[in-house]
């Protein structure tokens, strides 16, 4: 398929005729055809086509179209039964009543040419361009972010159901690309093994029993690789994904002692669940819990605009691996929104996506304000509130020391490193100033008094501590409940997500084309939150329950 970009024409007249007679309040998707034109033009995709070939599809007209698809939560084969038959549709990508639109299997083709050139970003830049140039988004504004879990398009496995089913999708594999090498290096009871799915009902109860298949598996596995990687067997083998997913799980599920592969037990290693591979067929998927929620797949990062005046609009996507944290992220968003020159000035986060470093980097690298709950001081004075928490201390930074509210001065001031690899600074007091101390009780913990025989305080260096104590002393002033209450209204973008585009799920294998799902969910969220401002329609309150607006009235 080659394209040959061609200008795109006005709607024909019998289809706009026809169109509006049909739907006199018009259609979200005669709305934003009126209001914007055509969102998309060819010239954006070029680099994704190549210079010679038969004819591809117009570009912008899918990229459309799978827009309009996620908007109503159609399949490849009703979205192309919509092109056809859809008055509206024909009205929004400017086609002829009696045009007979193209297969389904096209939107299949353009999504992975998507993929493939990592340019799905395209379809929600172009509509953020369109927005900017009427003053809907703009830089310096307030935005919020949110992550929601996204369960991934595989089955929950055990540990023994994932070896098996690994082995079994490398043999599959290797059966059509190479099945006359496969045959002569099979052994006959493997078919009874691996011809069939894994399915933990059929698996053995006794645990003995099962370690001894897990054994049997791992022999067979660590048999299949030495055959795959032997110096007369064919060297493209090796490059197989399902192969490299079988070594991959076999270094993982298993270790070698002497000839014969152990089953690898936690003391053995087994590895943390960001790099664990919990199902062959999706490697990207990982296993992640947060709070009583468990699930393995991937998390979903949507930061939008919050102002009174304009819509709410999704600024940036962002799809990661499920365990990753969302702290980690709060970096590459704002790098993100500074390239779509959508930086804002007040950033409105949960606990997670902030602490003292990224406090000082938002506002350092960036110019943003992160605003949100800062993470506590989790030592028993501040919990407690009766003894000298690390905030009741003054911290000397030119000479290097601190002072406790006793007026007694440090003893030693060492930098270091803590166990989540942040940088911090140790800080003690001296033994024979603390057992002379009349306010040794609300300094030292009774019980802590013969293991901890003074204080010490750990905090974290000069600009981050300064800006957690601003963000802890910001929390406490009357008006930070209402600005970040704000905050709370992006949990309605997850939840119209949901709804709308079923974004706890998807229906894709793999993390790139699970994010390209994602834009294509936030896309079709901007328009028909668009398309509602145009039609007038007022923003929705949350609804209180009928027992709350009872209370309420009696107070």
């Amino acid at each position: 398929m080659s394209l040959h970009p061609e200008a795109i024409g006005p709607i024909p007249e019998e289809t706009a005729r026809v169109a509006r007679a049909a739907f006199p309040d018009r259609t979200t998707a005669m709305r934003l055809r009126d209001e914007f034109g055509t969102i998309y033009r060819d010239e954006a995709f070029a680099a994704l086509f190549p210079a010679r070939g038969q004819p591809a599809e117009a570009p912008w007209r899918l990229a459309l179209v799978s827009v309009l698809q996620f908007a109503e939560g159609l399949p490849d084969r009703k979205a192309a039964d919509a092109v056809r038959g859809r008055i509206d549709w024909k009205y929004a990508l400017g086609l002829e009543l009696t045009d007979p639109g193209f297969d389904a299997s096209v939107l299949s083709e353009f999504r992975a040419r998507l993929v493939m050139g990592s340019a799905g970003h395209l379809l929600l830049d172009a509509l953020l361009a369109c927005c900017r140039e009427r003053g809907w988004v703009k830089a310096r504004g307030r935005q919020r972010t949110d992550s929601t879990h996204v369960l991934a398009a595989i089955r929950a496995l055990n540990r023994i159901e994932v070896v098996t089913e690994t082995l079994r999708h490398a043999l599959d594999s290797l059966a059509l690309v190479a099945p006359g090498w496969l045959a002569a290096q099979a052994a006959p009871e493997w078919v009874e093994r691996y011809a069939r799915r894994a399915e933990d009902d059929r698996l053995p109860a006794g645990k003995e029993a099962r370690e001894a298949l897990a054994l049997a598996i791992g022999a067979d596995g660590h048999a299949l690789l030495a055959a795959v990687y032997a110096t007369d067997a064919p060297a493209w083998l090796r490059e197989l994904p399902a192969v490299e997913t079988l070594r991959r799980v076999w270094v993982q599920q298993f270790y070698r002692e002497g000839d014969r592969p152990q089953w690898r037990a936690e003391e053995h290693g087994v590895p943390p669940a960001a790099r664990f591979i919990s199902s062959p067929y999706d490697p990207d998927a990982h296993l992640a819990r947060k709070r009583t929620t468990q699930w393995i797949g991937y998390k979903v990062h949507l930061t939008e605009t919050c102002e009174p005046d304009t819509p709410n609009l999704i600024t940036h996507v962002e799809t990661t691996p499920a365990p990753v944290a969302d702290g980690a992220l709060t970096g590459a968003i704002h790098a993100a929104l500074e390239g779509k020159h959508l930086l804002p000035a007040q950033h409105l986060v949960d606990t997670g996506y902030l602490d003292a470093e990224l406090l000082v980097t938002s506002q350092r690298d960036y110019g943003v304000d992160l605003v949100g709950p800062a993470r506590p001081d989790v030592r028993w004075q501040a919990r407690a509130r009766q003894g000298f928490a690390a905030q009741d201390f003054t911290v000397d930074w030119e000479r290097q020391r601190a002072i406790c509210p006793a007026g007694r001065t440090s003893s030693s001031w060492t930098p270091a490193v803590d166990n989540r690899k942040n940088a911090v600074i140790k800080i003690k007091f001296s033994e024979t100033d603390c057992a002379t101390c009349p306010s040794r009780t609300r300094c030292i913990s009774p019980l802590a008094k013969r293991k901890y025989p003074r204080r010490s305080l750990t905090v974290r260096p000069e600009a981050q501590y300064h800006a957690l104590r601003a963000a802890r002393q910001r929390e406490r002033e009357p008006t930070f409940a209402g600005l970040y209450g704000q905050r709370a209204g992006i949990e309605g973008t997850i939840s119209q997500g949901v709804r709308v585009c079923r974004l706890r799920r998807t229906r894709y294998i793999g993390l790139a084309k699970t994010h390209l799902a994602h834009v294509l969910t936030a896309v079709p969220l901007n328009l028909l939150r668009i398309g509602a401002w145009l039609a007038g329609v007022q923003r929705a309150r949350t609804r209180p329950s009928a027992f709350a607006t009872l209370m309420a009235e009696l107070a």
